[in-house]
C-alpha cells in the first residue's frame, strides 16, 4: 500500500495527518505461524518510537511488538482479544493492532515497500 512504512522488526505503520495505525507485516505473521494470543497496551499510554508495546504469541514463538512511531494510544483493536487469528488472515486490514495520535514526525529510518521487500528476501535466503 502506498504510504505504508515498515520497521526492520516487521511492524508496519500508516500515517494520516496526526494519526497512525500500526500492525505486524504479512511476512512477520507468516514466520510466526498461527497467532494464538496478543498482550496489548491500554489506550492513553504514551509510546516512544521503537518502544515495546506488547507481545504476540503464536504456536511457534512469542515476539515483542515495537512502536514504529511515537505517540499516545487512542485505540486498540479489541477484536484481537477473542480473534487473534485476524493477524494471520488480514494483517494489513482487520488485523491492525493499535492507533496512535502522533507525537512529532515519524522517524527517518522507516522502510518503504521496496526496501522492506529487499529486507525480507535477504532474510529468506
Amino acid at each position: 500500500m502506498a504510504g505504508r512504512r515498515y520497521t526492520r522488526s516487521h511492524e508496519w505503520v500508516t500515517v494520516d495527518g496526526k494519526h497512525a495505525t500500526i500492525g505486524i507485516t504479512d511476512y512477520a505473521q507468516s514466520q510466526l505461524g498461527d497467532v494464538v494470543f496478543l498482550e496489548l497496551p491500554s489506550t492513553g499510554r504514551k509510546l516512544g518510537a521503537r518502544e515495546t508495546f506488547g507481545v504476540v504469541e503464536s504456536v511457534k514463538a512469542a515476539s515483542d511488538l515495537y512502536a514504529p512511531v511515537a505517540g499516545r494510544i487512542t485505540e486498540v483493536n479489541e477484536k484481537l482479544a477473542s480473534k487473534p487469528e485476524l493477524i494471520n488472515a488480514d494483517p494489513y486490514g482487520e488485523g491492525w493492532i493499535l492507533k496512535l495520535e502522533l507525537a512529532g514526525d515519524p522517524p527517518d529510518d522507516l522502510l518503504d515497500e521496496a526496501s522492506y521487500k529487499k529486507l525480507t528476501e535477504a532474510s529468506a535466503q
